[in-house]
């Protein structure tokens, strides 16, 4: 744990954290909150209350990269407090919009979302030395983790309880309490040695934008494909059992194995690669169908849990070692989008095996997808290392014939 305790001791990280903390809890929930919202509050049904959920998320996915790369232009405090104030002014006016017009409110909701996330990833990029950013990349993990945990139950239980508009009202008081906290620690998003890299020396996209970074991107999506595709699975065997009371109970068990390894793998002294991280985590999660009851369904979550926020983990760390400086902003938006794509991509995706089979074919699914991704991330990165090792060659064999066929 020494170098968890090194990496709270950096200045400023500890505070970052929390303040990231609130404000991605609230962000996590604000699906949650729309869906209670719609159902609860507009007495619709819960296709309308997806559509209004899917539309927030598209936005998120769209929005991503082009908040990201105002971030590289203007510093994250403008674009943190512009967007803390827009989604105050949203939620606000949830209670009073027509349905029609919240499907579209939505979705410019979710373009111009407070981006906690990517700030949080830069920051720590630039904040931590490369022997301590494993290590805080985990705690940012186990960080998202405890934000799926506490968000969405705490809103579901309110929104039941009280009122979907109160449940609303609060939900965008907090992303704004979060958008601004952030704002005020104005946390750097460049090392020392990276200060002077401005929009001057913005590399061109196609020069980062590689094989490397899309092996990456790919694995993001497979790793949020199995995760949003898992929770399904669970509900579906649970419901097939007669046992659908305990699917929280399940979920919440896969979520503390999950902080668990990451926290393990944080304190490990050396990385292991996404791709086999990936792999192992879709191979892990397969078993999961031979389940057909709670106890042993915890069991089978927990074994793959495990390996959920070390995977997550190295993709952050991954895009943040790929990405030069002045475009980090971007890579983490594009990162971001990745795994909001993957989210929306394995329920979907996971619904359909389930009906076409069994609740087992859902774990079956949500698994070849991971190790399908994790297989392409691989060949991805090795055709990239090959092309690179091409390049220096040739660059080495021109070196070497130049000064003999040389005119001058």
């Amino acid at each position: 744990m020494t170098g968890y305790r090194q990496v709270l001791a950096v200045p400023g990280l500890a505070s970052l954290l929390g303040v990231s903390l609130l404000a991605r809890t609230a962000i996590t929930a604000d699906v949650t909150a729309l869906t209670m919202y719609v159902v609860l509050g507009l007495d619709m049904s819960y296709a309308a209350a997806g559509g209004v959920a899917a539309t927030l998320t598209a936005g998120i996915a769209l929005g991503g990269p082009l908040l990201g790369r105002l971030i590289d232009r203007r510093g994250p405090r403008t674009v943190l407090l512009v967007t803390a104030v827009l989604q105050i002014v949203f939620w606000l006016s949830v209670p009073v919009l027509p349905y029609g017009t919240l499907l579209g409110a939505a979705f410019a909701a979710g373009l111009l979302m407070v981006p906690a996330q990517p700030v949080t990833r830069q920051a720590i990029a630039a904040m931590t030395t490369a022997g301590q950013r494993r290590a805080a990349f985990a705690l940012e993990s186990v960080q998202g983790e405890l934000t799926y945990m506490v968000g969405p139950p705490i809103v579901i239980v309110c929104a039941a309880k009280a009122s979907p508009d109160v449940v609303a009202w609060c939900v965008g008081a907090l992303i704004m309490a979060g958008g601004v906290g952030l704002a005020l620690l104005d946390p750097p998003l460049r090392a020392e040695d990276e200060v002077g890299t401005g929009t001057a020396g913005r590399p061109r996209r196609r020069e980062w934008l590689d094989s490397r970074m899309i092996a990456v991107l790919v694995m993001a999506v497979g790793t949020t494909t199995l995760l949003s595709g898992t929770d399904l699975a669970i509900v579906a065997t649970l419901k097939e059992a007669g046992q659908t009371s305990w699917a929280a109970a399940v979920v919440a068990v896969y979520g503390i194995a999950s902080i668990t390894g990451g926290l393990v793998y944080g304190a490990l002294p050396r990385p292991l690669p996404t791709w086999l991280l990936l792999g192992l985590l879709g191979l892990a999660t397969i078993p999961a169908g031979l389940a057909h009851e709670w106890r042993w369904l915890c069991v089978a979550s927990a074994g793959a849990g495990l390996l959920a926020a070390p995977t997550l983990s190295t993709v952050a760390d991954a895009v943040s070692r790929l990405a030069p400086a002045g475009v980090r902003g971007e890579a983490t938006g594009l990162q971001s989008s990745a795994q909001s794509a993957g989210f929306a991509l394995g329920s979907p995706i996971v619904g359909i095996a389930i009906d076409a089979t069994v609740p087992a074919g859902g774990y079956a699914t949500a698994g070849l997808a991971a190790m399908a991704t994790a297989l392409t991330g691989y060949l991805l990165a090795r055709r990239s290392s090959a092309s690179r090792r091409e390049w220096r060659t040739s660059g080495e064999s021109r070196t070497a014939t130049t000064p003999a066929d040389s005119p001058t």
